[in-house]
């Protein structure tokens, strides 16, 4: 009879209690199987997307060009100051082209300055506001372990303190608000300790 019952139960390879639980909590080692395999196909996505096998020499070219302008611009900068103190009159004939350049001229070239990092910059905040959302959706995590340290710290009474003043006389003793303040019984027998 026992071993019917444990049939019934366990038998055909199955777990009837562990398939009757399922149906309620979801099991949770499989879940972190299906976890692994979409982490692991999202980032054969991204893998496959990104490969450099896959990109010709026009595409690695162009990726080399859009890393050039801001080292160029910095680099430029600090030549112009370099070639200002060692030759001055030729930095001072070259300023004397730049005054040269048109003012429209002057516009189109910070259009296309500002465009340029400007996109870079839309980029940069799209991966802070991602890098934000992940932060925020942690939030209720730390608020429950914020909770529970919180809780930790009254399992002890509180202790009695000297409220600091200039004359020691003065000084009151100040007491911390009890975690039970509506626990009649609790406050009796505070009362009574008092007297």
């Amino acid at each position: 009879m026992i071993g019917t019952f444990l049939g019934m139960l366990f038998g055909g390879g199955r777990n009837a209690i562990r398939e009757t639980v399922e149906v309620f909590r979801p099991n949770a080692e499989a879940a972190e199987v299906r976890a692994a395999a979409r982490s692991a196909a999202a980032l054969s996505q991204f893998a496959s997307e990104f490969a450099l096998e896959r990109r010709g020499w026009f595409d690695r070219f162009i990726d080399g060009l859009n890393r050039l302008p801001r080292p160029m611009l910095a680099l430029g900068t600090l030549g112009l100051f370099v070639s200002a103190m060692v030759d001055p009159v030729w930095f001072a004939q070259r300023m004397q082209g730049v005054a040269l350049v048109p003012e429209p001229l002057w516009w189109l070239m910070g259009a296309v300055v500002s465009f340029y990092f400007g996109a870079r910059h839309q980029a940069k905040t799209h991966g802070l506001q991602r890098s934000l959302t992940e932060t925020l959706l942690r939030a209720p995590e730390v608020m429950r372990g914020i909770g529970q340290l919180e809780a930790l710290g009254h399992e002890d009474a509180p202790v009695e303190q000297i409220a600091p003043s200039d004359d020691m006389e003065k000084a009151t003793v100040v007491k911390p608000a009890m975690p039970f303040a509506d626990n009649a019984a609790l406050e009796d027998w505070r009362k009574s300790r008092e007297r």
